[in-house]
């Protein structure tokens, strides 16, 4: 939390910075639950601390000490995401550049607990769903064309053509909520047909903690298909 003297030096009083961190905290939560989990930008918390304060070092603050109470009071801990993108500078190509800062919340229960009583059992389809793309995705090194992608995903049933399907809705427009989401990046490259769009795994699914459940769910999953093939 800021001390008196941090908040002397910015001008600020304990009572403005107490109304900031507040604000911020409703804004996060009602993005969180109303936003469709697609992560906060920094740049949309830091517009709505500066729109009637302009020190610089005020955003930092405010939103380290917002992380601390959500953590403390709510049970969510606050996880920074770094968007990356490929370098302009040709002679950099292999090398990439933080484009954006934002933030999503994750519940601090234990996951059975989450599981019992905070989960939300009429969204599962669309967890399923994100599971078994990024799968895709990961299995294929880690990016597919889009139409690879589609042909995998219709041999689940799943058609890009599909508007009305029964769980999903427009079914192009569920896969674009995974590019909002930040769980997938999606890139038009040149290939040697014309433009192609290219699927990637993207900073959600990349962070640490969700990386290393996606791999373990898929070893088991195929530890069980092997032992299954073995039985017959």
């Amino acid at each position: 939390m800021a001390s008196y003297e941090d908040l002397s030096q910015i001008n600020v009083s304990k009572e403005e910075k107490d109304k900031l961190v507040a604000e911020v905290i409703r804004y996060v939560l009602f993005r969180t639950h109303h936003g469709n989990g697609c992560p906060i930008k920094r740049e949309e918390l830091t517009q709505l601390i500066t729109k009637s304060y302009h020190q610089r070092s005020l955003p930092t603050i405010i939103i380290n000490e917002a992380r601390e109470k959500l953590s403390i009071i709510f049970g969510y801990e606050v996880k920074e995401l770094q968007r990356t993108r490929a370098s302009s500078n040709r002679r950099a190509s292999q090398q990439s550049v933080v484009d954006t800062k934002s933030y999503i919340l994750e519940s601090k229960l234990p996951s059975g607990i989450y599981k019992k009583y905070v989960e939300d059992k009429g969204a599962s389809h669309i967890s399923g769903f994100t599971f078994v793309v990024i799968s895709i995705v990961h299995l294929a090194g880690g990016k597919i064309p889009e139409e690879n992608l589609w042909h995998h995903l219709r041999r689940m049933g799943f058609s890009e053509s599909d508007e009305n399907h029964p769980l999903f809705g427009n079914s192009k427009q569920t896969l674009e909520l995974l590019v909002q989401q930040r769980y997938l990046q999606k890139e038009k490259t040149n290939g040697p047909e014309g433009n192609v769009f290219i699927y990637e795994l993207a900073e959600r699914t990349l962070e640490g903690s969700v990386y290393e459940k996606l791999k373990d769910s898929i070893v088991e999953i195929v530890s069980k298909d092997a032992t299954a093939a073995e039985a017959d």
